[in-house]
């Protein structure tokens, strides 16, 4: 009997974060490939599968053991941090496979950016401030295209994750500023979100970049940026407004009561 290659969402780290399918998946495994220096290793405690660390693979390595594996009706596992659809990665990953005629499947995780935001306890779209939320990163050694460097998604003001980019935090302020966000947003860095060791920056942007340089993260952390951020007042959701009506509420049912 031949498997699909599981490509599979780690979660952000907390291995209760984990989603039940992704919990069989990992214990039904023959062989489990996973980000190693990004992947809470507690979600292998238990495991029977023969497990490979891919931090110092290349792709034609962890491909060669995905094929083999699958090809000797093994139930592979490829274990990707947060949601794989996210910088995970898979899409060269998924091209060798369609070329190579062995079938996959794509199993979503919590992605960090929602663990960041769970830990901060927002709500990242918020009525009248923000609808909008980009999940970006700055350029470095992998560049972005120019139409999305920060300072051009910065003109909308939106409520902004930015990922892979705490190591440049001073020029993700200046992109940031350059393209419209005013100094006094609101700004956090959760490092690890989820983690026993999480650690999180609160600030805006006139000192965000001071105060994480203070507390030495340097990676595996989330930029949060946005308005939404703010503990400023904000107008109520209408969805469970009183006099808002809608498919299961509506104004006649109101007006009777």
């Amino acid at each position: 009997m031949t498997h699909p290659v599981i490509f599979l969402g780690a979660g952000p780290g907390d291995p209760e974060l984990l989603t039940l399918k992704g919990r069989r998946l990992l214990d039904e495994a023959d062989v489990i490939v996973y980000a190693g220096s990004l992947v809470n290793p507690a979600l292998l405690v238990g495991v029977s599968a023969e497990i490979h660390d891919s931090a110092g693979m290349t792709l034609d390595e962890v491909l060669a053991v995905l094929i083999a594996a699958q090809r000797a009706g093994k139930k592979a596992v490829r274990l990707h941090t947060g949601d794989p659809a996210l910088y995970g990665a898979i899409r060269e990953q998924m091209q060798r496979l369609d070329r190579e005629g062995i079938g996959y499947e794509v199993v979503p995780g919590v992605s960090s950016a929602f663990a960041a935001a769970a830990a901060l306890k927002a709500e990242l779209t918020v009525p009248e401030i923000t609808q909008t939320v980009i999940f970006t990163r700055i350029g470095g050694r992998t560049p972005v295209p120019e139409q999305e460097a920060l300072r051009n998604l910065a003109a909308i003001k939106a409520s902004m994750c930015i990922f892979l980019s705490v190591g440049m935090i001073e020029k993700v302020v200046a992109e940031l500023t350059a393209g419209g966000y005013p100094e006094n947003t609101s700004a956090a860095v959760v490092e690890k979100a989820s983690w026993p060791e999480q650690r999180i920056v609160r600030g805006t942007l006139a000192d965000i970049a001071e105060k994480v340089k203070a507390s030495a993260i340097c990676k595996t952390a989330m930029i949060l940026v946005g308005q939404a951020l703010s503990d400023e007042a904000a107008a109520a959701s209408r969805l469970y407004d009183a006099g808002f009506s809608h498919g299961c509420r509506g104004l006649q049912r109101l007006a009777a009561e």
